[in-house]
């Protein structure tokens, strides 16, 4: 009987999803300060003239905040590995997006 539950906890964990990490670089090259959200990781302030390496799982969500509301910046994906994000010019791309989705 021990032999059967192993054999069967064993099949689950080789089925079992992969996390996959991906790591890359939060860049902020502007004079202010950045304040994001990485909910169940962090929530950082990305310094003036700062890089932040990270890793994250691929799918993880980061957020911003827009007009007092919590806006999506980017979803983790395979195609960062190894990438230098310039947040700042993200932050600008998502908010003309959100703009124009509103109108």
């Amino acid at each position: 009987m021990k032999i059967f539950i192993l054999l069967i906890s064993s099949v689950f964990w080789l089925n079992a999803p992969s996390n996959q990490v991906i790591s890359f670089t939060l860049h902020n090259p502007s004079v202010r300060s950045i304040a994001l959200e990485i909910p169940g990781v962090m929530n950082p302030n990305l310094s003036p003239f700062s890089n932040s390496g990270v890793n994250l799982e691929v799918g993880q969500k980061i957020y911003f905040t827009y007009k007092g509301e919590r806006a999506l910046l980017l979803t983790v994906s395979e195609q960062l590995e190894g990438q230098k994000i310039n947040v700042r010019q993200l932050i600008k791309k998502r908010k003309k997006a959100l703009k124009d989705q509103r109108e």
